[in-house]
C-alpha cells in the first residue's frame, strides 16, 4: 500500500506524526508513505524507514512571489512529481486549507479531519473521506487516531513509538558530559529569562557538565551570547542544520527546552528532556518520550496561549508566569532525570 502524506510543517507537528507511522507500519506490513513536506524539515521524514520518498515543497519561500515565473515553474514540477503514483491514499495530515490544495495535485482519494476536528474547517471540502478526531487531546493521540481511522486499524493503546533510525545520525566523537539547552522560540511568552539560563548553567557545571547552546537567527545568537556572558562551563556553537542538532540531541546527556520543536526531537529520542511551560499547555503540545519532564509555569492567566505576555501587574521577571519556574526548580527536575 503506498500512502501520500501531506504534513509539511511545522518541526513538532512532524516529530508529532512519527509514532502514527510505526503503528501503521506494524497494523499493515509494506505500507510506504510518500510524505510532502516543507522544505526546510526535509531532512525529517527520511529518519522513519515506513518513509519511501520526501516530496519538498516551499510554500512559506513560493508565496512571497506566488506569481513569478519560479513558482510557477516550482508548481509545475511539483504536480509532475505527485502525479507519478496512483496512490491508494492521499493523507492531509494538517488540516490546513493550504494543505488541503496540495492533495488536489495528486492521483488518489483524498482523505482528513471532518470540518469540527481540522484546525482549518474549510480545508474538510477537499476531502472524499472525512474522520472525526477529539480536538481536545494530545497533538500524537490525534495524528495515531486519525491514521488508524484513515488506514483501517484498531487505534494502539501503547506507548508512541517515533520508529527514529539513530543510525542516520552522526556518532558521537566526544566522551564529554554535556547537556542541551534549547533556549529559541519565536514566541516571545515562552523565552524563559536569560538570567535564568546563565543560573541553571552554572548549575549544571558545578555538577560537572558542559552546556551546549546554538542559535538560529540573529536574534538567537545575540540571546546565546548573552545568556553565555560571564559563565564558564557554556559552549556556544555555530548555526547548526537539523541534522547535526539531531546528533548533537541524541548524544547529550540532557535537554532542557522550551516549548520548541527540537524538544520534540529529544524526547522522541528518548533523551532526557526538561521542557519548560508558561503560555502553551503541555496537554495538548508537550514533548512526550520516556525520558521526558514538564516544568509548568503556576500562574493564574497560565497557560495564555497567547504569542506575547499581556500581564500588567508587578513581577520580577518577564514573561511574568516564569517567575514560579525558577532555575533551581528545573535543576531540581533536570538532575533527578539523568540519575534515573
Amino acid at each position: 500500500m503506498r500512502v501520500l502524506l501531506i504534513k509539511t510543517s511545522s518541526m513538532g507537528d512532524l516529530i508529532h506524526t512519527l509514532p502514527a507511522l510505526t503503528d501503521a507500519s506494524r497494523a499493515i506490513p509494506g505500507i510506504t508513505f510518500d510524505w510532502v513536506v516543507e522544505e526546510s524539515f526535509a531532512a525529517i521524514p527520511g529518519w522513519h524507514a515506513a518513509v519511501g520518498k520526501m516530496i519538498p515543497v516551499a510554500l512559506r519561500r513560493w508565496r512571497k512571489g506566488i506569481f513569478s515565473r519560479a513558482t510557477f515553474k516550482a508548481f509545475r514540477e511539483l504536480r509532475r512529481e505527485l502525479h507519478e503514483h496512483d496512490y491508494d491514499l492521499i493523507l492531509d495530515a494538517q488540516g490546513l486549507v493550504k494543505s488541503a490544495y496540495l492533495g488536489f495535485l495528486a492521483k488518489g482519494v483524498r482523505a482528513g479531519l471532518d470540518f469540527k476536528s481540522a484546525r482549518e474547517g474549510m480545508a474538510s471540502f477537499a476531502y472524499q473521506r472525512k474522520f472525526t478526531v477529539n480536538f481536545h487531546q494530545h497533538a500524537i493521540v490525534r495524528m495515531r487516531s486519525l491514521f488508524s481511522l484513515a488506514l483501517g486499524y484498531p487505534l494502539p493503546d501503547t506507548a508512541p513509538d517515533y520508529g527514529l533510525r539513530r543510525e542516520v545520525f552522526a556518532p558521537c566523537i566526544s566522551d564529554e558530559n554535556y547537556l542541551v539547552f534549547l533556549f529559541g522560540t519565536t514566541w516571545t511568552s515562552k523565552q524563559w529569562p536569560s538570567a535564568y539560563w546563565s543560573q541553571l548553567a552554572e548549575l549544571a557545571g558545578q555538577q560537572g557538565y558542559r552546556v551546549k547552546i546554538s542559535g538560529y537567527s540573529s536574534d538567537e545568537i545575540a540571546e546565546a551570547g548573552r545568556i553565555a556572558s560571564g559563565c564558564s562551563s557554556i559552549d556556544i556553537l555555530p548555526r547548526m542544520k537539523i541534522g547535526e542538532m539531531a546528533a548533537l540531541l541524541a548524544h547529550a546527556k540532557a535537554v532542557v527546552s522550551v516549548d520548541t520543536g527540537f524538544a520534540h526531537l529529544a524526547a522522541a529520542l528518548d533523551v532526557p528532556t526538561v521542557s519548560i511551560y508558561g503560555a502553551t499547555n503541555p496537554a495538548y503540545t508537550g514533548a512526550l518520550g520516556r525520558y521526558s519532564s514538564h516544568v509548568s509555569a503556576d500562574f493564574p492567566c497560565a497557560p495564555c496561549l497567547s504569542r506575547e505576555c499581556t500581564y500588567r501587574g508587578a513581577s520580577a521577571v518577564s514573561p511574568a508566569c516564569y517567575a514560579t519556574v525558577s532555575p533551581g526548580r528545573v535543576a531540581s527536575v533536570l538532575f533527578s532525570a539523568i540519575q534515573n
